[in-house]
């Protein structure tokens, strides 16, 4: 526990280092703390802080900046969220004024990302598993195959299969037929309860590979149907912590082309209520060690559809992204609860 002027410097250290971007000395401290203190006193609290893990000095300067820790103290203990004032919040209204679902998401991204001037986030609603109407196998070497899915909407998800031994094409097409007759019609939630069961009664040669194409075609429809939308990525490359440090930039690009990472941490938040703050490691992945995720979960008709958020540096302005966050959320929220019952 913090005796309150060890937790006013530490939130006076914070307010600097995030307007400042500079560490912070001990005559500063003094000047913006608002606490009649010598300078000798508020270095013995700062060394305090640091031994407690809230601060750390940095080697080429005197002054201190905030830690992980010292940051979710300042959130969760120190910070002072205001709501957005009404002019601003009938601003971010108008955007959501489009009939169209994927526009609202799309919109919702744009918002977060240009009124933060990070990288806004958007989990799309999870779709509906889709029926599958016909499967096909295509050889494309020896012990390479191409899995050829048509869903009833007419999507077409492609997916290349390794396979320990060839197949000649009349057994692809054998396979193909089986798959389809026994397969066809369904989506892959009723094809996981019947895969063992109806595969095991085959007991066929070209059970291994039916299981495998079942495998990947739950994977590739799994993918397409938790889309996101991400918006403003460039937005980190004017960040001063990620400008200087290309290998982590690469990194946390790379997280965003494969999507599964982010999506499962921005799952967690829409399991929670309210705005979820992660810090730094924090979040379990590796790019965003130097990251901050703010993210909310959005409702349809009372259930809980999806995630909004915004990624950026932890030396953000916590207090004025919270509310960005949270407001689109709710906006959101209702948005597409008017338009499903439109």
């Amino acid at each position: 526990m913090l005796d309150e002027r060890a937790r006013i410097l530490l939130k006076t250290l914070v307010e600097r280092y995030i307007a400042d971007g500079e560490p912070v000395g001990s005559r500063a401290l003094s000047k913006f703390s608002g606490l009649d203190l010598s300078a000798a006193t508020v270095r013995n609290v700062m060394a305090d802080l640091e031994d407690a893990g809230f601060i750390a000095s940095p080697h080429t300067s005197a002054g201190r900046v905030p830690t992980a820790r010292g940051y979710r103290f300042f959130v969760d203990s120190l910070l002072t969220v205001y709501p957005l004032e009404r002019a601003r919040v009938e601003e971010i209204e108008d955007q959501f004024h489009s009939a169209q679902p994927q526009q609202l998401i799309s919109n919702a991204s744009h918002l977060l990302s240009g009124l933060t001037h990070f990288a806004g986030i958007v989990i799309a609603p999870r779709r509906a598993s889709p029926r599958i109407r016909q499967i096909e196998f295509v050889s494309l070497s020896e012990k390479r195959i191409l899995l050829i899915l048509v869903t009833a909407d007419g999507d077409v998800q492609n997916r290349i299969l390794l396979t320990e031994r060839g197949y000649s094409p009349s057994e692809l097409v054998t396979a193909a037929n089986i798959l389809n007759q026994h397969f066809a019609g369904l989506d892959f939630d009723q094809i996981r309860l019947r895969l063992q069961e109806e595969l095991r009664q085959l007991r066929t040669d070209l059970q291994s590979l039916m299981a495998a194409a079942l495998a990947a075609g739950d994977e590739a429809i799994s993918a397409a149907g938790t889309p996101y939308v991400i918006t403003g990525e460039k937005n980190l490359l004017e960040v001063e912590e990620f400008s200087t440090n290309m290998k982590r930039l690469r990194e946390l690009f790379d997280l965003f082309e494969q999507r599964t990472g982010l999506v499962q941490l921005l799952e967690v938040s829409g399991n929670a209520e309210g705005v979820q703050i992660f810090i730094g490691g924090e979040s379990g992945l590796a790019p965003l060690d130097e990251c901050s995720v703010v993210a909310a979960p959005y409702e349809v008709n009372g259930r809980i559809v999806g995630s909004v958020g915004v990624i950026g540096p932890t030396r953000m302005a916590y207090e004025r992204v919270i509310p960005i966050v949270d407001i689109t959320a709710k906006l959101l929220s209702s948005a597409l609860t008017y338009q499903s019952n439109a």
